[in-house]
């Protein structure tokens, strides 16, 4: 299964590749989608939706994990994550993918075992978890450990459905 986890922003938007084979994760592509600094928000939002489309399109993927929106101290920050969300869900919509969301607090737990977790142990996590030679950058980290939260939401409920079958058998 690919997956493709999302970290949206409209100043930086973090995205992430990974194949899960079985119990083994696998990297295919990580990095950041930056549109240019004096963009208008509509031209940033444009280059996000073009710049996803694109990964989509050349990763076969199966499923779009995109980070959800969460209380921010700020609503204009709030609103401009939102809308980067939106065109992110477009972009998978548009190729007829699923499309699945989990909280920050959800992602940072099932990573690092703390829903407060920092950037920076986030980072270190996913760097372990795939056994990558460098930290990756925060937002690309960050939309690495989205995907990496679903596969072992997946494998929770296996082993769930694995647990209830068995149960059921006696």
């Amino acid at each position: 299964m690919r997956i493709l986890g999302i970290d949206p922003g409209t100043v930086i938007t973090g995205f992430g590749v990974i194949e899960k084979k079985k119990d083994k994760l696998k990297v295919i592509d990580y990095g950041i989608i930056r549109p240019k600094g004096k963009s208008t928000l509509a031209q940033r939002l444009k280059y996000i939706y073009q710049e996803i489309t694109q990964i989509i399109e050349k990763s076969d993927l199966d499923i779009v994990i995109v980070e959800d929106i969460f209380f921010h101290k700020n609503f204009r920050s709030a609103a401009k994550i939102g809308e980067a969300r939106s065109v992110a869900i477009l972009a998978a919509a548009n190729q007829d993918l699923e499309i699945v969301e989990y909280l920050p607090t959800e992602i940072k737990q099932s990573v690092t075992g703390n829903g407060r977790a920092s950037k920076v142990q986030v980072q270190n996590m996913v760097k372990r978890i795939l056994g990558l030679s460098e930290l990756p950058f925060s937002d690309a980290a960050d939309a690495l450990a989205t995907a990496i939260c679903h596969c072992h939401r997946l494998k929770q409920t296996t082993d769930d459905r694995r647990q209830t079958t068995e149960k059921s058998v006696f």
